[in-house]
C-alpha cells in the first residue's frame, strides 16, 4: 500500500490545537504538550482559523509565533497538520473588499464575520488566498514537524447551501453553462424552458435559482449545484497549487459526511488523502444501532472515495454544543465510536478540540483538555486510554484497509435531482434510502463500498443501487457490461426516469434489456392502502413508493415476489433476470427492513460475499475486515450491555496476542480487534 504520510506512517492520535487563543500565555503552551503526552497525543493540526494573526494587515505576515509552536512540538515528538487559513477571513479584509464576502439568494451581501463566508468565485479573494498560501507554503512548507497540508475548513460549511449569488458568481454560472451546453438552443431544450413560457434568448437572463425568481426549471437547480460544487472545487485545487509552490507534501480537506451541497467523489482525484469531521448524534434515541449505522456508512463513504485508508480529522471526545441536548458519552463510548472509525478504515482519531475555548461560540464544545482540572477528568483519562491502545495496535493496524466485494451506488448528482422533483411525494429522502439499504450488510458484518455512476463496477460481486431516478450518460451500458461478465447488480423502483439533464427518458427503461421488466407508473399510497408481498416463505409490508411493471414477454424473466393487494395484485414486486454471465434484480416497492434483511442476505450468500461474521452477531453487534499481510476483524459491540458474538475460527487478540475461540462475550461498548489465522497457523 501506497504511504501517503511518508514521514510518520503510523495510526495518528491528537486533533485540532489553536493556541493563537494563548499567545499571551507561553505557560499554556508548555503545559499543553505536558498534557499531549501523557493523553499519547502524535499529532495537531495548527493554523486552521489563524490568517488574522499571521497577517493582521494587509500584506504584513508574521510566521515566526506558528514556526516556534510547530517547533516546540516537534521537539517532543508531536507532529503538524498545517492548515491554510482561508475558512476564515480577517476584517481588515472583509472590510476593505466588499465582494470577497458571500451574497446570498435575496441579494444581500453578508456583513463581515461568521466562517465561510468568502466568495469562491472572487478575484480579490482568490488573489488574497494564494498571496497568503504561498508564504505559509514558503516559510513552514518544509518543516519537518510538518507531515500534511491541511486545505482550508469544511469547504461549503456557510450554514446554508454553500453558494454565493453575487455578481461574480452569475457571470462565473453564466461562462460555465457556455461551456457546457455551447447554444441557448441546447441548453433551452435541456431544461425545457418552454414550459410556461420561460425561454432563454441571451444568456445575460440567466439568474441562479432564488425564491423570488425562477426556481421551478428543474434542470436549471440541477446545473447550479453542479456549478456550486464545481467552483469550490476549483478554489480548492488553486489553494493546493498554492501551497505546493514551495512544498511537496501531501495534502486533504476535512469532509464532512453526506454533505449534500459539494460532490465528493468529484473532489477526490486532487486529494493524496482523504479526511472528514465527524460528529454523530449518540444516546440521542434508545439504544445506539441507528447512530452506528449512519456513522458506519459515513466513514465507509470516505474510504471509499480513493477506496484508500482516510483520516478522522475531527471528532468530540465528549460532546458538541450545538444540538438541542448535548449529552456526553457514556463510559466506553467514546473508544468504540474512535475505533469504529478505524475498523471502516481510518488511520487516526482526531478531536475538535484538543483545549476549551476560553470564550465565543464553541467555548462549551467539548475537548480534550477542559477549562479546569487538566488530567484529572473521566474525558482526559479515557482519551488517554485509547491514545495507549492506538500505539498499541498501530503496527498491525496501519498497513490495512477493507476490501468491500459489494457496493452501492450513491450518487450526488441524482441525489440532488431527486429531491428537487414534484412527486410521486414531497419528501423522496434518497439518503435515508440509501442507509436502510446500508443496513442489512452492516448487521450481517459485511464491508461495502459507496460508488457513483461515473465509478468502476469491475471488481465488485454485487453492485446495488437503490432510488437512482437519473441515469448519467453511459452509465446503463456500464451497468450492462458489468452484468454481462457476471456481476450482480439491484435496481429498484424509481430508477431510470431521466437523462443528465433531468429530462423524462420518452424511450423505454434504460436497462430493460438487463432487468426484463417495462415500468409502467408510479404509486404513492397512504395507510389507508396496506400492500404486502410474499418472499422467501414470509409476507413483508410495503412502504408508500410501489411501482407498477410487468415483466417482458420472452425475456426469461422470473417473478420472486408480487403484490398481494390492490389494483397491482399480482403484478411483480420483485423479478430476476440471468443476462450474460451475471443476474439482475428489480425491487418495484419499497419494504420494511426485514425484507432488506432477507433479500441481501440471499444475496451475500449466493455471491460469496458474505462476512465470517455473518449469521453470528447478536443484535447491536457488528463486524469489519481491514486486510493486509495480517487480516484483522473488528468485533464492535454498541449495545449498552454485554453481548454474546460467536466466532467462527480461531483468532488472536491483536492487544495482547492471546488466543480467542469459540464464543465471545463483549463487554457494554466494547471493541475486540482480532487477527486471522495465517497460513502456518497463529
Amino acid at each position: 500500500m501506497k504511504e501517503i504520510i511518508t514521514k510518520y506512517p503510523h495510526l495518528l492520535h491528537g486533533g485540532d490545537y489553536n493556541p493563537e487563543q494563548w499567545i499571551d500565555c507561553p505557560q499554556v503552551l508548555e503545559e499543553d504538550i505536558r498534557l499531549m503526552k501523557e493523553a499519547h497525543v502524535n499529532c495537531v493540526s495548527l493554523g486552521i482559523f489563524s490568517w488574522a494573526k499571521l497577517e493582521p494587515e494587509e500584506g504584513e505576515f508574521h510566521f515566526g509565533w506558528l514556526r516556534r509552536i510547530i517547533d516546540r512540538l516537534f521537539e517532543n515528538g508531536i507532529y503538524t497538520i498545517l492548515a491554510t487559513p482561508t475558512g476564515a477571513m480577517p476584517h481588515w479584509m472583509t472590510a476593505k473588499y466588499e465582494e470577497v464576502r458571500q451574497m446570498g439568494p435575496d441579494g444581500v451581501r453578508n456583513l463581515p464575520g461568521r466562517r465561510h463566508n468568502f466568495c469562491y468565485t472572487s478575484p480579490v479573494m482568490r488573489k488574497k488566498m494564494k498571496k497568503i498560501n504561498h508564504e505559509l507554503s514558503r516559510h513552514l512548507g518544509n518543516h519537518p514537524g510538518v507531515i500534511l497540508w491541511h486545505i482550508s475548513n469544511e469547504y461549503g460549511g456557510n450554514g446554508s447551501d454553500a453558494s454565493c449569488h453575487c455578481p461574480h458568481c452569475q457571470q462565473a454560472f453564466r461562462e460555465w453553462l457556455k461551456e457546457k451546453y455551447k447554444t441557448l438552443d441546447n441548453l433551452n431544450h435541456a431544461w425545457w424552458t418552454t414550459f410556461w413560457s420561460h425561454t432563454y434568448t441571451d444568456w445575460s437572463q440567466i439568474h441562479s435559482p432564488v425564491p423570488n425568481g425562477e426556481n421551478g426549471l428543474h434542470g436549471l437547480n440541477l446545473d447550479w449545484k453542479r456549478f456550486v460544487s464545481h467552483q469550490i472545487q476549483d478554489f480548492c485545487k488553486e489553494e493546493i497549487h498554492a501551497v505546493l509552490k514551495y512544498s511537496v507534501l501531501p495534502v486533504t480537506i476535512n469532509m464532512m459526511e453526506f454533505f449534500k451541497p459539494l460532490d465528493y467523489f468529484k473532489f477526490a482525484p486532487q486529494l493524496d488523502i482523504i479526511s472528514w469531521d465527524s460528529y454523530p448524534e449518540w444516546h440521542s434515541k434508545k439504544d445506539e444501532v441507528d447512530i452506528a449505522v449512519r456513522a458506519a456508512a459515513c466513514h465507509t463513504l470516505m474510504r471509499s472515495l480513493k477506496k484508500a485508508p482516510f483520516l478522522l480529522m475531527e471528532s468530540t471526545p465528549s460532546i458538541v454544543n450545538w444540538k438541542p441536548v448535548n449529552t456526553q458519552k457514556r463510559p466506553g463510548l467514546h473508544e468504540l465510536s474512535s475505533l469504529q472509525a478505524v475498523a471502516c478504515g481510518s488511520n487516526s482519531v482526531q478531536y475538535f478540540q484538543w483545549r476549551k475555548s476560553r470564550g465565543s461560540s464553541e467555548k462549551f464544545h467539548g475537548a480534550v483538555v477542559d477549562h479546569r482540572n487538566g488530567s484529572n477528568t473521566r474525558v482526559f483519562r479515557e482519551v488517554s486510554a485509547l491514545g495507549q491502545r492506538m500505539e498499541q495496535i498501530s503496527d498491525a493496524v496501519y498497513p490495512t484497509c477493507n476490501r468491500p466485494e459489494a457496493a452501492i451506488v450513491f450518487d450526488w448528482e441524482n441525489w440532488w435531482a431527486l429531491e428537487d422533483i414534484q412527486g410521486p411525494r414531497r419528501d423522496m429522502a434518497y439518503l435515508d434510502t440509501v442507509l436502510a439499504h446500508f443496513r442489512p450488510f452492516w448487521e450481517m458484518g459485511i464491508d461495502v463500498d459507496f460508488v457513483d455512476e461515473d465509478s468502476d463496477l469491475s471488481g465488485y460481486r454485487l453492485v446495488t443501487a437503490p432510488l437512482n431516478y437519473l441515469y448519467k450518460k453511459g452509465y446503463a451500458a456500464k451497468v450492462k457490461a458489468y452484468v454481462e461478465a457476471g456481476g450482480c447488480y439491484v435496481s429498484t423502483y424509481f430508477s431510470g426516469v431521466v437523462d443528465e439533464t433531468d429530462l423524462c427518458i420518452l424511450d423505454r427503461h434504460p436497462l430493460e434489456e438487463v432487468l426484463g421488466i417495462c415500468t409502467e407508473e408510479m404509486d404513492a399510497a397512504n395507510e389507508y392502502h396496506p400492500n404486502s408481498i410474499y418472499f422467501g416463505g414470509k409476507s413483508y409490508q410495503t412502504g408508500c413508493l410501489r411501482e407498477v411493471s410487468h415483466v417482458v414477454p420472452g425475456s426469461g424473466t422470473e417473478v420472486l415476489a408480487s403484490y398481494d393487494a390492490d389494483y397491482y395484485a399480482g403484478l411483480p414486486a420483485l423479478t430476476c433476470k440471468r443476462y450474460g454471465n451475471g443476474k439482475a434484480y428489480y425491487l418495484a416497492c419499497e419494504t420494511e427492513a426485514d425484507f432488506l434483511r432477507a433479500f441481501y442476505a440471499q444475496l451475500a450468500g449466493e455471491n460469496n460475499v458474505d462476512g465470517a461474521f455473518t449469521g453470528k452477531l447478536p443484535y447491536g453487534v457488528t463486524a469489519s475486515r481491514r486486510e493486509g499481510e495480517r487480516n484483522l476483524w473488528f468485533l464492535q459491540n454498541f449495545n449498552a450491555s454485554e453481548a454474546e458474538a460467536e466466532l467462527p475460527d480461531t483468532y488472536t487478540r491483536v492487544a495482547d496476542g492471546a488466543r480467542v475461540e469459540g464464543k465471545v462475550v463483549l463487554k457494554p461498548y466494547e471493541c475486540l480487534i482480532l487477527a486471522e489465522k495465517q497460513a502456518d497457523g497463529l
